[in-house]
């Protein structure tokens, strides 16, 4: 018996639709390897479609009030609270992600961030009008920048989607974003949300692979990209959107430093980094995965860390004693294990370093020791639940090593000392520091990185900022 595959659909202009030529790409369930559904192979024919039904819709949606943007997200939050289980399978489909963190850990924040842009809505406007020059006035205007491309990623992707839509159309631009080729699920469910309370045109997806995403990035109707991927990935839209100097906002890869200190009560950082460093199994650009250890407390803390890898537990979606699901596709696990299986003969894996099983994509938790700063693992991103350990002498090194890599997006230091926290904190060279804990993210607070993390900010007023353009206008007073 053949069980027929779901049909994901792209949606643009208020309507669900194929792909114009009938293409479609198989989607797999990363916990079992087994394909589920096709999506549309979106090309240029459906990128256009999409951006002329955007750009239609722009002027009436920029001209709307704050107050009915507002009122437009707080519905759509509303909504996701209503629909949570369907959106909760729809993104474990995805992503094997566990269902019980999902409906915890994903949800909540998703719809608290789409709430914190509805209020942020009412909030565009610029500095008070003043006179700068005798007999003229300056007035300052914030306005929406105009039809977005924005491109979410397979780690998160609902939550990636909100980050990239809420608060543009708060700020009063219209949308066509892409999902994964890998994910496009929880997204075309999203759009089936969404797109029964906005204005037709104004929130439209389009699914398909890189070339796809090229089309819209190199499209002549937005007026900015904005992509959370690779730094590869993120290279290649810079370069394409300079060609006719789009906006570009760009959230790329991550290596965060976790510098702990002597003084630390090693079985509590050890249990708050482990949980940090696996959860959604190493799949996050913050993820704590690359630890630097005081030398005087090293080999005790890897034992500590060792032993907390062999109990974290990876598997189905329905255990809810599982940390994490998969990895999400098999490139992802060959990417992963190659890592591993590359490992220079100073190194030591104390835990893990192998795949779980023999369906799906699952790694088990990995602690690696005896590393040197110019390692292949310490130096590019693994994406995958995989801990390194280093050891530091004193803050000197420990600044050193942390700072010596090319990615800046996130980082956590360890220790009892104030001083020496604030001070780690402002020579880290980091978009984000957080201090005895590490990769809780609030929507009020700002999200982004330095150097080839990217650019641009995620979540916050800033966040909200990127997807506004300034104005200035000057009067006369004499008439």
């Amino acid at each position: 018996m053949t069980t027929e595959l779901r049909r994901l659909r792209n949606y643009i202009n208020g309507e669900f639709r194929d792909a114009a030529d009938g293409r479609t790409i198989e989607v797999v369930n990363p916990a079992t390897g087994e394909v589920y559904a096709t999506s549309p192979l979106s090309g240029q024919a459906d990128v256009d479609a999409a951006m002329e039904a955007a750009a239609a819709a722009f002027p009436a949606w920029r001209d709307s009030t704050p107050a009915e943007r507002q009122k437009v997200l707080l519905k759509i939050a509303d909504a996701f609270e209503e629909r949570a289980e369907d959106l909760i399978a729809a993104e474990s489909e995805n992503t094997g992600k566990p269902l019980e963190l999902t409906r915890t850990e994903e949800l909540p924040p998703m719809v608290d961030q789409i709430r914190f842009f509805a209020g942020a809505a009412r909030m565009l406007e610029g500095r008070s009008a003043g006179e700068y020059m005798e007999g003229l006035t300056s007035i300052v205007r914030r306005e929406p920048v105009g039809v977005c491309a924005q491109v979410a990623p397979w780690n998160y992707p609902m939550m990636m989607a909100v980050w990239k839509f809420a608060p543009a159309l708060a700020a009063g631009n219209t949308v066509v974003l892409k999902p994964s080729d890998t994910t496009p699920a929880s997204t075309t469910l999203m759009a089936e949300i969404i797109g029964a309370i906005v204005p037709k045109g104004v929130f439209n997806v389009i699914c398909g692979d890189r070339d796809s995403g090229r089309a819209m990035v190199e499209h002549p109707i937005p007026a900015m990209a904005s992509i959370t991927g690779s730094v590869r990935a993120g290279m290649q839209v810079a370069e394409s959107a300079a060609k006719d100097v789009k906006r570009v906002h760009l959230e790329l890869g991550g290596k965060a430093p976790v510098v702990v200190f002597e003084d630390v009560d090693i079985a509590k950082a050890v249990e708050d980094i482990a949980v940090a460093g696996y959860f959604n199994a190493g799949q996050d650009c913050t993820a704590a995965t690359r630890v630097l250890v005081h030398e005087s407390i090293h080999d005790e803390f890897v034992t500590a860390l060792a032993k907390a890898a062999a109990e974290t537990k990876t598997g189905a979606a329905d255990d809810e004693d599982v940390l994490y699901g998969p990895l999400n596709n098999a490139n992802q696990l060959k990417q992963v294990s190659g890592f591993i299986e590359r490992l220079p003969a100073h190194a030591k894996v104390e835990a893990g370093g192998h795949r779980v099983g023999d369906k799906g994509y699952f790694y088990a938790p990995t602690v690696v020791s005896g590393l040197k700063q110019d390692d292949e693992i310490i130096q590019n991103e693994v994406f995958g639940p995989v801990i390194t350990v280093q050891s530091f002498t004193d803050e000197a090194q420990a600044l050193e090593y942390a700072n010596g890599v090319e990615f800046a997006l996130a980082s956590s230091v360890w220790t009892k000392d104030h001083g020496r926290a604030m001070r780690m904190s402002k020579s880290l060279d980091f978009g984000c520091v957080w201090i005895n804990t590490h990769i809780p993210l609030v929507a009020e607070m700002p999200h982004g990185g330095f150097k080839k993390s990217g650019y641009g900010k995620d979540l916050s007023a800033y966040g909200f900022d990127d997807y506004t353009r300034i104005k200035h206008v000057m009067t006369s007073l004499d008439g």
